[in-house]
């Protein structure tokens, strides 16, 4: 972990451990995201991390641990003592009050001047592009405009850290895309760290530096967005973050030369693996890293399914062994393949990424 006095760990989770009755939700977690950094709290319903930003937030105090912020233990200081802000997802916005109203309401709780609280609730207004609508009452603004007015209600107080959990699950899909880009432009504008929770796995890659996937109250990978695409650490990173192909395999022989495994009617060596000649195994391999038009060697498959998404073209094939491959190439404008149609699969072993088989789960 790091030194408590780095003034480069904005948040640190030090051991933190929370239970409600005999339900573990958060289990002994370690954890430290950076000053200034765009941070993810990733995963599926139930995994602990919306009570993780609690714990932060002092929403939730842990059973067991400590949580610092800037080097501070602030375990046992209450919600409205610590140098952060929540941004929930529906916005909380005041309806009987104005734009600037509801933005400057945490300073008049704070009992500052009159001139001080409208001076910085209209900078604050100016940081999410908003100045103009400052006399509107909530209802009056778009989904977007609503979202930009809680995030600048959030800056108002000057955060260490601002916390958003889901913030744009309320907005439609166009409306969201653009506020993922409009909210990671804004923090590296404002540098101010953001601890940001979804279980949006596409967001999250849009909007990260740094991913904290979460399974069962733990972290099974904390890495970049890149990293936690093209190399996952678990078969659940594998199929949770994007779509992913799994494969069945069987290894024939495994040393520091490489492991070699059979796969679709084909051996292949890949980099040295921590298992056995005889082991079953699961091979993930993404859809963009096939390629239709192999050599001889390369496995055949025949043309089930054919989706059109506009920039490329979903494409599934069912193999010799009965597996079902799924490919994606980009869409050139060219001629359409044809369901029915037979042909020969490419990739390259390196793209592949190996797994000890879950018993629970056969590849199809």
């Amino acid at each position: 972990m790091s030194d408590p006095s780095d003034p480069a760990v904005a948040v640190e989770l030090r051991g933190v451990a929370k239970r409600f009755g005999s339900f573990t939700a958060v289990d002994h977690l370690d954890l430290a995201i950076r000053a200034g950094e765009f941070f993810t709290l990733l995963g599926a319903s139930g995994c602990g991390k919306t009570t993780t930003l609690r714990l932060i937030a002092g929403f939730e105090l842990p059973t067991e641990g400590h949580v610092l912020l800037g080097g501070r233990d602030v375990s046992e200081v209450p919600a409205f003592q610590r140098p952060v802000h929540t941004v929930f997802q529906n916005y909380a916005l005041f309806p009987h009050l104005s734009v600037l109203d509801n933005v400057a309401f945490p300073l008049r709780v704070r009992r500052l001047s009159r001139a001080e609280q409208r001076a910085r609730a209209m900078a604050a207004l100016e940081m999410v592009q908003l100045q103009g609508l400052a006399d509107r009452k909530p209802s009056q603004l778009s989904g977007g405009q609503q979202q930009r007015a809680a995030l600048a209600r959030a800056l108002v107080n000057e955060p260490q850290v601002l916390l958003l959990d889901e913030p744009l699950g309320a907005l439609d899909l166009k409306l969201r895309k653009e506020m993922q880009l409009e909210l990671k432009a804004m923090q590296r504008r404002l540098g101010i760290t953001f601890v940001f929770v979804t279980h949006d796995q596409e967001e999250a890659l849009t909007m990260s530096d740094r991913i904290a996937l979460m399974q069962g109250g733990r972290i099974v990978q904390l890495d970049t967005p890149t990293g936690l695409y093209d190399a996952p650490q678990s078969l659940y990173a594998a199929q949770f973050i994007g779509e992913t192909n799994l494969i069945a395999g069987r290894v024939v022989s495994s040393g520091a030369a490489g492991t070699v495994v059979e796969t679709l009617g084909r051996r292949m060596t890949l980099p040295p693996s921590a298992v056995a000649a005889g082991d079953a195994v699961t091979l993930a391999i993404r859809p963009e890293r096939l390629r239709r038009g192999g050599g001889t060697d390369a496995p055949e498959g025949r043309l089930e399914e054919l989706d059109f998404i506009g920039t490329d073209l979903r494409l599934v094939y069912r193999m010799a062994d009965g597996s079902r491959l799924v490919l994606r190439q980009q869409n050139d404008g060219g001629p359409m393949p044809t369901p029915g149609e037979a042909a020969r699969i490419a990739f390259s072993p390196r793209d592949l990424r190996l797994f000890p088989t879950d018993p629970e789960r056969t590849p199809q």
